[in-house]
């Protein structure tokens, strides 16, 4: 089972998909674009544990985080 952990202002939420479900792939990369689409930054953990940015949808990503823009002044 993969997830999404979506961050934002009131915690987080997170969205399981099974990977060789074609159906929960769909909605996992539609997820993905909106999200990214509005702004929020996605990352995947490499082997050693540290978060990798990433600009397109990883099927075989056991986790992606996605957390908002920071905004700050």
């Amino acid at each position: 089972m993969a997830t999404q952990i979506v961050m934002d202002h009131t915690g987080d939420s997170r969205h399981f998909f099974d990977q060789t479900d074609q159906e929960g792939l769909a909605t996992a990369e539609r997820r993905f674009r909106k999200l990214t689409g509005q702004g929020f930054t996605a990352t995947t953990r490499t082997p050693s544990g540290d978060l990798r940015v990433v600009r397109a949808f990883d099927p075989t990503a056991d986790e992606t985080l996605f957390y908002p823009r920071l905004v700050g002044g």
